[in-house]
């Protein structure tokens, strides 16, 4: 059985899209699936659109948020709710392309427990990939476990590291700092990180830094 969970704020312009690409991805792959949509307080019509994919589609779940919470927290409410063998987490901005599924799961089927995309070539604004680049390499120096390089949410974990991660009652989480701090057989995955399809970013500068300041707060001295 696999999940995915996807966190969605605002993102009525593509979301119709992303269902398109995954669903087909899933159904090549060939394993029971649900896929989980964790509406973040959307203004837009997303919303009704995660409806009428519920309704359409008996694999499809809609987790919604009495307000935008924050992508972290978005994420870690759809982790509660899925209950696969193994649990993707990805945006729905397709970014993160559905595509290179596959081949996390035969990662997996290795006997690795938690699997992170690495991103190699970002399609973004020269600065905002500069801001990412320093973020890291700080992190990566400050902090007291070992946090990959350029690694972001997208991942796939076994049912034992989520269960671990959902064990743990951090309430102001960075969930790639807590998916490195539980242990277990970890390996990453490169892959170009697509530009955003459509609709507008929403990780805005003052989200970032909150973020960045949050790893930095939670795994360093």
């Amino acid at each position: 059985m696999i999940s995915v969970v996807t966190p969605v704020y605002n993102e009525e312009a593509v979301l119709p899209e992303f269902y398109r690409r995954l669903t087909a991805v899933l159904k090549a792959i060939g394993e029971p699936y649900e896929i989980i949509l964790v509406n973040d307080g959307s203004k837009d019509s997303s919303i009704s659109i995660m409806k009428d994919l519920c309704g359409r589609d008996a694999c499809v779940k809609v987790v919604s948020l009495s307000r935008n919470f924050g992508h972290q927290i978005a994420i870690s409410a759809g982790l509660d709710y899925a209950t696969g063998d193994f649990v993707a987490i990805m945006d729905s901005d397709l970014q993160d392309p559905p595509e290179v599924l596959p081949s996390f799961f035969k990662k997996c089927a290795e006997g690795y427990e938690v699997v992170y995309a690495i991103r190699m070539n970002r399609k973004e604004w020269v600065l905002k990939k500069v801001a990412y680049s320093v973020f890291y390499r700080l992190l990566k120096k400050m902090a007291n476990i070992d946090i990959p390089l350029d690694s972001g949410d997208f991942c796939v974990l076994s049912r034992r590291a989520l269960d671990t991660l959902l064990s743990m009652p951090e309430k102001n989480r960075f969930l790639r700092g807590l998916r490195g701090w539980i242990g277990l057989a970890q390996t990453g995955l490169e892959y170009d990180r697509d530009k955003r399809s459509a609709g507008e970013v929403k990780y805005t500068l003052t989200k970032l830094m909150k973020l960045a300041l949050d790893g930095f707060i939670s795994f360093s001295y």
